[in-house]
Protein backbone atom coordinates (compact mmCIF):
# COMPACT_ATOMS: atom_id res chain seq x y z
CA UNK A 1 0.00 0.00 0.00
CA UNK A 2 1.55 3.51 -1.04
CA UNK A 3 1.63 5.84 2.09
CA UNK A 4 2.70 9.66 1.69
CA UNK A 5 3.26 11.51 4.63
CA UNK A 6 2.67 15.58 4.33
CA UNK A 7 2.52 18.66 7.02
CA UNK A 8 2.35 22.03 6.39
CA UNK A 9 1.39 25.00 7.94
CA UNK A 10 -2.45 25.81 7.83
CA UNK A 11 -3.16 30.10 7.48
CA UNK A 12 -6.77 28.74 9.02
CA UNK A 13 -5.20 27.54 12.07
CA UNK A 14 -2.49 29.45 12.39
CA UNK A 15 -0.27 26.14 13.52
CA UNK A 16 1.31 22.93 11.55
CA UNK A 17 -0.82 20.61 10.23
CA UNK A 18 0.17 16.93 9.56
CA UNK A 19 -1.94 14.10 7.43
CA UNK A 20 -1.16 10.98 6.22
CA UNK A 21 -2.67 9.46 2.70
CA UNK A 22 -3.22 6.15 2.33
CA UNK A 23 -3.65 4.66 -1.41
CA UNK A 24 -2.34 5.82 -5.44
CA UNK A 25 -5.50 6.53 -6.91
CA UNK A 26 -9.11 6.67 -6.52
CA UNK A 27 -12.10 8.62 -4.91
CA UNK A 28 -10.39 10.65 -2.31
CA UNK A 29 -12.04 9.59 0.92
CA UNK A 30 -11.36 12.08 4.16
CA UNK A 31 -11.10 10.13 7.38
CA UNK A 32 -11.44 11.99 10.68
CA UNK A 33 -10.54 10.27 13.92
CA UNK A 34 -12.16 9.66 17.01
CA UNK A 35 -12.00 12.43 19.62
CA UNK A 36 -9.19 14.40 20.58
CA UNK A 37 -7.63 11.98 17.71
CA UNK A 38 -4.99 12.18 15.54
CA UNK A 39 -4.07 11.79 11.98
CA UNK A 40 -1.88 8.26 12.75
CA UNK A 41 -5.35 6.63 14.54
CA UNK A 42 -6.55 5.19 10.81
CA UNK A 43 -3.08 3.07 10.81
CA UNK A 44 -3.00 2.80 14.70
CA UNK A 45 -6.30 0.81 14.75
CA UNK A 46 -5.92 -0.79 11.78
CA UNK A 47 -8.58 0.45 9.87
CA UNK A 48 -5.54 -0.03 6.67
CA UNK A 49 -6.27 -3.54 7.17
CA UNK A 50 -9.98 -3.05 7.04
CA UNK A 51 -10.02 -0.36 3.88
CA UNK A 52 -6.82 -2.19 2.21
CA UNK A 53 -9.19 -4.29 -0.68
CA UNK A 54 -10.71 -0.66 -1.96
CA UNK A 55 -7.21 1.07 -1.51
CA UNK A 56 -5.15 -1.79 -3.11
CA UNK A 57 -7.51 -1.73 -5.88
CA UNK A 58 -7.09 1.77 -6.71
CA UNK A 59 -10.75 2.58 -5.90
CA UNK A 60 -9.99 4.82 -2.75
CA UNK A 61 -6.77 7.33 -1.38
CA UNK A 62 -7.86 7.89 2.30
CA UNK A 63 -6.36 11.00 3.48
CA UNK A 64 -6.00 10.99 7.38
CA UNK A 65 -6.22 14.09 9.68
CA UNK A 66 -5.91 15.48 12.90
CA UNK A 67 -9.04 16.65 15.23
CA UNK A 68 -8.25 19.75 17.39
CA UNK A 69 -10.70 18.49 19.44
CA UNK A 70 -8.85 18.89 22.85
CA UNK A 71 -9.02 23.20 22.34
CA UNK A 72 -13.06 22.53 21.02
CA UNK A 73 -15.65 20.05 21.72
CA UNK A 74 -13.92 18.67 24.54
CA UNK A 75 -12.69 21.48 26.26
CA UNK A 76 -15.85 21.61 28.54
CA UNK A 77 -14.08 24.26 30.82
CA UNK A 78 -13.39 26.67 27.93
CA UNK A 79 -15.12 29.54 26.89
CA UNK A 80 -17.89 28.40 24.46
CA UNK A 81 -17.97 31.30 22.36
CA UNK A 82 -14.13 30.94 21.70
CA UNK A 83 -14.60 27.06 21.60
CA UNK A 84 -16.90 26.68 18.39
CA UNK A 85 -14.90 29.48 16.76
CA UNK A 86 -11.67 28.11 16.78
CA UNK A 87 -13.92 25.07 15.32
CA UNK A 88 -14.81 26.81 12.81
CA UNK A 89 -11.15 27.58 12.16
CA UNK A 90 -10.41 23.84 11.62
CA UNK A 91 -13.53 23.01 9.42
CA UNK A 92 -12.24 25.98 6.70
CA UNK A 93 -8.44 24.44 7.24
CA UNK A 94 -10.71 21.16 5.97
CA UNK A 95 -12.55 22.83 2.90
CA UNK A 96 -9.92 25.61 2.28
CA UNK A 97 -6.75 23.87 2.05
CA UNK A 98 -7.83 19.87 3.08
CA UNK A 99 -10.18 19.46 -0.10
CA UNK A 100 -8.34 21.22 -2.58
CA UNK A 101 -5.14 19.15 -1.69
CA UNK A 102 -7.25 15.95 -2.20
CA UNK A 103 -8.76 17.06 -5.37
CA UNK A 104 -5.73 17.77 -6.55
CA UNK A 105 -4.10 14.56 -5.97
CA UNK A 106 -6.54 12.37 -6.76
CA UNK A 107 -6.94 14.41 -10.46
CA UNK A 108 -3.52 14.16 -10.72
CA UNK A 109 -3.39 10.69 -10.70
CA UNK A 110 -6.22 9.43 -11.86
CA UNK A 111 -7.88 12.49 -13.39
CA UNK A 112 -10.69 12.46 -10.90
CA UNK A 113 -13.12 15.22 -11.09
CA UNK A 114 -15.56 14.35 -8.55
CA UNK A 115 -16.53 15.06 -4.64
CA UNK A 116 -15.07 13.85 -1.39
CA UNK A 117 -16.05 11.25 0.79
CA UNK A 118 -16.01 11.77 4.65
CA UNK A 119 -15.37 8.59 6.93
CA UNK A 120 -15.34 9.04 11.06
CA UNK A 121 -16.43 7.18 13.92
CA UNK A 122 -18.06 8.48 17.18
CA UNK A 123 -17.27 11.97 17.16
CA UNK A 124 -15.68 11.42 13.99
CA UNK A 125 -18.93 10.59 13.00
CA UNK A 126 -20.25 13.45 14.10
CA UNK A 127 -17.83 16.24 11.85
CA UNK A 128 -18.17 13.52 9.04
CA UNK A 129 -21.87 13.97 8.61
CA UNK A 130 -21.73 17.71 9.76
CA UNK A 131 -19.36 17.86 6.44
CA UNK A 132 -21.64 16.13 4.57
CA UNK A 133 -24.79 17.86 5.21
CA UNK A 134 -22.85 21.55 5.18
CA UNK A 135 -21.13 21.54 2.26
CA UNK A 136 -22.57 19.08 -0.47
CA UNK A 137 -20.92 21.08 -3.51
CA UNK A 138 -17.45 19.54 -1.64
CA UNK A 139 -18.24 16.12 -0.53
CA UNK A 140 -20.41 13.59 -2.33
CA UNK A 141 -20.82 11.15 0.53
CA UNK A 142 -20.41 10.03 4.39
CA UNK A 143 -19.84 7.24 6.17
CA UNK A 144 -20.71 7.78 9.59
CA UNK A 145 -20.48 5.38 12.52
CA UNK A 146 -21.79 5.61 15.54
CA UNK A 147 -21.99 9.84 15.91
CA UNK A 148 -23.67 11.93 18.02
CA UNK A 149 -25.92 14.79 15.70
CA UNK A 150 -26.20 17.65 18.27
CA UNK A 151 -24.00 19.86 19.97
CA UNK A 152 -25.02 19.55 23.31
CA UNK A 153 -22.32 17.16 23.36
CA UNK A 154 -19.78 19.72 22.90
CA UNK A 155 -21.38 22.34 24.06
CA UNK A 156 -24.18 21.52 26.71
CA UNK A 157 -27.08 24.25 26.77
CA UNK A 158 -25.07 26.99 24.76
CA UNK A 159 -26.26 27.91 21.61
CA UNK A 160 -25.19 30.54 19.36
CA UNK A 161 -25.20 30.73 15.26
CA UNK A 162 -21.68 29.21 14.80
CA UNK A 163 -23.00 26.49 17.06
CA UNK A 164 -26.30 25.90 15.14
CA UNK A 165 -24.30 25.71 11.96
CA UNK A 166 -22.38 22.44 13.81
CA UNK A 167 -25.55 21.05 15.07
CA UNK A 168 -27.52 18.73 12.29
CA UNK A 169 -30.18 18.32 14.27
CA UNK A 170 -30.24 21.68 14.82
CA UNK A 171 -30.49 22.73 11.00
CA UNK A 172 -31.84 19.96 9.26
CA UNK A 173 -34.59 20.24 10.95
CA UNK A 174 -35.27 23.83 9.69
CA UNK A 175 -34.26 23.04 6.00
CA UNK A 176 -36.91 23.90 3.49
CA UNK A 177 -37.92 20.46 1.92
CA UNK A 178 -37.43 22.18 -1.84
CA UNK A 179 -33.87 23.57 -0.73
CA UNK A 180 -31.39 22.77 -3.12
CA UNK A 181 -29.09 20.76 -0.87
CA UNK A 182 -31.73 17.88 -0.85
CA UNK A 183 -31.28 17.15 -4.81
CA UNK A 184 -27.09 17.15 -3.68
CA UNK A 185 -27.83 14.70 -0.88
CA UNK A 186 -29.59 12.68 -3.24
CA UNK A 187 -26.89 12.54 -5.47
CA UNK A 188 -24.39 11.65 -3.33
CA UNK A 189 -24.11 9.07 -0.95
CA UNK A 190 -24.80 9.41 2.62
CA UNK A 191 -24.76 6.32 5.43
CA UNK A 192 -25.37 7.16 9.10
CA UNK A 193 -24.92 3.84 11.33
CA UNK A 194 -25.09 3.57 15.22
CA UNK A 195 -25.57 0.49 17.02
CA UNK A 196 -28.06 -0.07 20.42
CA UNK A 197 -25.37 -1.89 22.50
CA UNK A 198 -23.44 -0.59 25.73
CA UNK A 199 -22.03 2.98 24.87
CA UNK A 200 -24.09 3.57 21.94
CA UNK A 201 -26.17 6.38 21.97
CA UNK A 202 -29.26 6.41 18.95
CA UNK A 203 -31.59 9.45 20.07
CA UNK A 204 -29.63 11.71 17.48
CA UNK A 205 -29.41 9.17 14.77
CA UNK A 206 -33.02 8.06 14.91
CA UNK A 207 -34.17 12.05 14.75
CA UNK A 208 -31.88 12.37 11.95
CA UNK A 209 -33.60 9.29 10.17
CA UNK A 210 -36.89 10.93 10.59
CA UNK A 211 -35.91 14.07 9.40
CA UNK A 212 -34.60 12.83 6.59
CA UNK A 213 -37.84 11.18 5.86
CA UNK A 214 -39.75 14.10 6.17
CA UNK A 215 -37.79 16.08 3.41
CA UNK A 216 -37.54 13.30 0.60
CA UNK A 217 -33.35 13.25 1.60
CA UNK A 218 -32.43 9.12 0.54
CA UNK A 219 -29.57 9.22 3.30
CA UNK A 220 -28.96 5.94 4.30
CA UNK A 221 -29.73 5.47 8.27
CA UNK A 222 -29.60 2.00 10.14
CA UNK A 223 -29.43 1.22 13.21
CA UNK A 224 -27.92 -2.18 14.18
CA UNK A 225 -28.84 -4.86 17.64
CA UNK A 226 -28.07 -4.62 20.91
CA UNK A 227 -25.13 -6.38 20.54
CA UNK A 228 -23.70 -3.95 18.82
CA UNK A 229 -21.10 -1.81 21.21
CA UNK A 230 -19.39 1.69 20.52
CA UNK A 231 -15.93 0.29 19.73
CA UNK A 232 -13.34 -0.23 17.00
CA UNK A 233 -14.51 -4.02 16.33
CA UNK A 234 -17.85 -3.02 15.30
CA UNK A 235 -16.54 -0.16 13.32
CA UNK A 236 -14.39 -2.17 11.71
CA UNK A 237 -17.53 -5.04 10.69
CA UNK A 238 -19.52 -2.00 9.43
CA UNK A 239 -16.77 -0.73 6.99
CA UNK A 240 -16.28 -3.98 5.92
CA UNK A 241 -20.57 -3.68 5.00
CA UNK A 242 -20.67 -0.51 3.82
CA UNK A 243 -18.33 0.47 1.67
CA UNK A 244 -18.72 -1.32 -1.09
CA UNK A 245 -22.20 0.01 -1.11
CA UNK A 246 -20.71 3.29 -0.84
CA UNK A 247 -18.55 2.81 -3.99
CA UNK A 248 -21.63 1.06 -6.06
CA UNK A 249 -21.82 2.83 -9.45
Amino acid sequence: METQYFKWYSPALGRDMECKVYGHTGHPVLFIPCQDGHFQDFEGFQMTDTWSPWIESGQVMVFSIDTIDQETWSNKDGDPYWRIRRHEQWIRYITDEMAPFMRSMAHDRCGWQGGILTFGCSLGATHAANLFLRFPDIFDGTLALSGIYTSEYGFDSYMDEEVYRNSPVHYMANLPADHPYVEKYNRGRGIICVGQGAWEQVDTTIRLKELFAEKGIHIWVDLWGYDVNHDWPWWHKQVAYFVPKLLEA
